[in-house]
């Protein structure tokens, strides 16, 4: 089938008094594929999911998801869409079973709740109270509910945050499989790593403007030719010294880390090894490594995205 674009976003802006959440973004995500919206907290993805499903009114900008104005098709948007949201707020009293039968019979077309249970792991939690689930249960019951209506387009906002690696991974494969099967996915994440491992596309987003977007790998390769090499903090005094290492053009130095990024790897770390030589320094616990999402972010925004 040929793809086509289920969401179109043009100019989108909002404001929260003088805070400007989402200032005029533009972008498109096509029929099945995952699309990332990455960025730290406070770039302003949440805002602009919640104006996409039209949670929240818009200042300004035009939204057409599945060919609709969600301002003016509200409800049959919702039919056809799932929605998980970083906040959740279920009724304590519940059942985790209870809970995706109601939310459930909000749908025409609907997934068995067992199914659901299953999907995010819950089965053996079933007959448990919403009230007694742990914050990493409660935020896969939440997915749940995003996928109990069978939607055409899943928004998922920050689905793996305060998951163990387990779960994380879990919902991972969920989000593949919902590919596989046709669904279009849209995540927001601040997990780069996660981005890289699930996304076609990504937007890369922040202080509420997109600086970048396109795939993963692309992305990459336009900002970086350099391979990264990351040396504890700790061992190192004069970062000046390994800037001057032949082969590398740039440096980026954290509290756990320096990273230096060159062109020539082989000629960089053999006059690194000497350096360290004549430092004393042990470079075992150095690691070389491909550039990431990490990095370009880190290159455009001039910050890495959890600081």
């Amino acid at each position: 089938m040929e793809n086509f674009e289920v969401l179109v976003v043009e100019g989108l802006k909002k404001s929260y008094g003088k805070v400007k959440a989402v200032r005029g973004i533009s972008f498109t995500v096509n029929k099945g594929e995952v699309f990332g919206l990455l960025g730290p907290n406070g770039a302003g993805k949440t805002t602009t999911v919640e104006a996409i499903v039209g949670l929240i009114q818009r200042d300004e900008g035009q939204v057409l998801l599945l060919g609709m104005d969600p301002r003016e098709s509200y409800f049959l948007v919702k039919s056809r869409i799932g929605v998980q949201l970083q906040v959740v707020n279920l009724f304590p009293r519940l059942t985790v079973l209870e809970t995706l039968q109601l939310f459930g019979a909000f749908y025409t077309k609907r997934l068995s709740e067992w199914e659901i249970l299953d999907m995010v792991g819950l089965s053996e939690k079933a007959r448990s109270l919403v009230e007694k689930l742990s914050g990493g249960q409660l935020k896969r019951l939440s997915v749940g509910l995003a996928l109990i209506g069978d939607g055409e387009v899943i928004f998922l906002d920050e689905p793996t945050s305060g998951l163990d690696p387990q779960s994380r991974r879990n919902l991972w494969e969920i989000i593949l499989s919902l590919r596989k099967h046709g669904k279009t996915v849209f995540l927001t994440t601040h997990y780069l790593d996660e981005a890289e491992k699930l996304c076609d596309r990504v937007a890369i987003m922040d202080h509420g403007e997109i600086i970048a977007l396109g795939r993963p790998r692309d992305l990459i390769a336009e900002h970086f030719q350099e391979k990264a090499i990351e040396i504890p903090r700790l061992m190192v005094g004069d970062v000046a010294l390994l800037s001057s290492l032949p082969g590398v053009n740039r440096v980026s130095d954290d509290d756990e880390k320096i990273t230096l990024y060159t062109r020539d790897l082989t000629r960089t770390f053999v006059a690194m090894s000497s350096f360290a030589e004549k430092k004393s320094l042990a470079l075992d616990n150095v690691v070389v490594r491909e550039a990431t999402l990490e990095d370009v972010f880190l290159k455009l925004a001039g910050r890495r995205i959890r600081e």
